[in-house]
């Protein structure tokens, strides 16, 4: 590898990474417009599976949103009536592990996280893995899919009324 290749691929790696701690920021801070905005125009999935293998054409998913879908939950949680977010949680999510490769025009980023919700003097600890597919865009990225799976999706879980 040469010194250009190793200076490319530490600035691409360094902008990968403040990226998602720009998105993991909106999400705590309830930001929901300036969050959708880091998404691609279509063509985009934000995806919370109940098992980690789990088929999302056969199964039931915690999430499963399309562009409209997903411009359809911002609206809600935008209105601050959405009863489970009323008040809204406490959030400040952690981001580990970020492993981050190429494929073709598209950056895949897999990380860990550890997200903190305080409600109603109650705290709850979510867990999990997240791969990130991003394009370039002019002003850094855009989020063409998200999937999140939880440490325990499998399980019943809390309301899960915020954005993971």
């Amino acid at each position: 590898m040469t010194s250009a290749t190793l200076e490319r691929t530490t600035l691409s790696a360094a902008a990968v990474e403040q990226f998602l701690y720009l998105e993991a920021r909106l999400q705590d801070e309830h930001r929901y417009d300036e969050w959708e905005a880091l998404w691609a125009s279509e063509d985009t999935l934000y995806w919370v599976p109940r098992r980690q293998d789990a088929d999302p054409a056969r199964e039931v998913s915690y999430i499963y949103d399309n562009r409209a879908r997903l411009a359809s939950r911002i609206r809600q949680l935008n209105t601050g009536v959405r009863h489970s977010q009323a008040p809204q949680s406490g959030l400040r999510r952690l981001i580990s592990n970020i492993e981050i490769s190429e494929n073709g025009a598209d950056v895949e980023v897999q990380s860990n996280f550890i997200l903190i919700e305080s409600r109603r003097a109650n705290l709850t600890t979510w867990a999990g893995r997240t791969t990130h597919v991003l394009v370039p865009a002019e002003d850094g990225f855009r989020i063409k899919r998200k999937t999140v799976v939880l440490v325990n999706c499998a399980e019943a879980i809390d309301n899960l009324a915020f954005l993971v």
